[in-house]
């Protein structure tokens, strides 16, 4: 079964917000949010059970939802995609705002959700959450909600291994041979890829996504 014919359903990118029961700022990013209904507007969203977001909603009850533009920072996948709020302040190198007592980490964005989970319906490995809004911030005018095609296509990240997108690389997919006179690494964090003219990449080079330093970089 060739599971990459499911990379062709429509995702958008969103960041949870929600604060745990010591009060620490949590969030994570998710691909997975569609409106349910239009009277008393009520949304899904789908969490990995090992994401400690989700224990946080948990916890306060109430959570934000950000739509990630095209123009928000790639930085901010990078950290809420990629690390753990359990020992990560993913907000300290952004900034934060807050509404109705739940965090959304500052930048570009097409538009914020207040939401408060109704029910949980356990789907194995995530959570689905049926949340009940309370409440809408809009983003800044002409700002385009990115979607999932965009980020894999533009910005060349991959899925983190709690998406419900997930696809294990394929056995030799990360031995492609790179185009002739160039050289292509990708970072083993968050999978983004750069190229060069063949020469190693500067030993202060940074991924502009996760912020990992070039000792996570590979050639493929």
């Amino acid at each position: 079964m060739d599971l990459k014919v499911l990379y062709d359903l429509t995702y958008g990118l969103y960041v949870l917000g929600a604060r745990d029961r010591d009060s620490r700022n949590c969030g994570c990013v998710i691909n997975t949010c569609f409106q349910v209904t239009s009277e008393e507007p009520k949304v899904a969203i789908s969490v990995n059970k090992n994401n400690y977001t989700l224990q946080a909603i948990k916890d306060a009850g109430m959570f934000s939802l950000s739509i990630i533009a095209e123009e928000t920072d790639p930085a901010v996948i990078g950290k809420f995609g990629f690390y753990t709020s359990r020992d990560t302040d993913k907000y300290a190198e952004f900034g934060g705002i807050e509404a109705d007592g739940v965090p959304m980490v500052e930048g570009k964005f097409c538009g914020r959700l207040i939401l408060k989970p109704i029910e949980y319906v356990d789907c194995g490995t995530h959570d689905v959450i049926i949340a009940l809004l309370q409440d809408t911030i809009p983003g800044e005018q002409g700002l385009h909600p990115m979607t999932y095609a965009y980020y894999h296509n533009v910005i060349k990240g991959r899925a983190p291994k709690n998406a419900p997108t997930y696809v294990a690389p394929e056995k030799g997919e990360a031995e492609a041979k790179p185009v002739a006179h160039k050289q292509k690494y990708q970072c083993d964090i968050c999978g983004y890829i750069t190229e060069t003219d063949g020469s190693p990449l500067p030993a202060d080079y940074v991924c502009p996504v996760c912020k990992a330093d070039v000792t996570h970089f590979r050639p493929v």
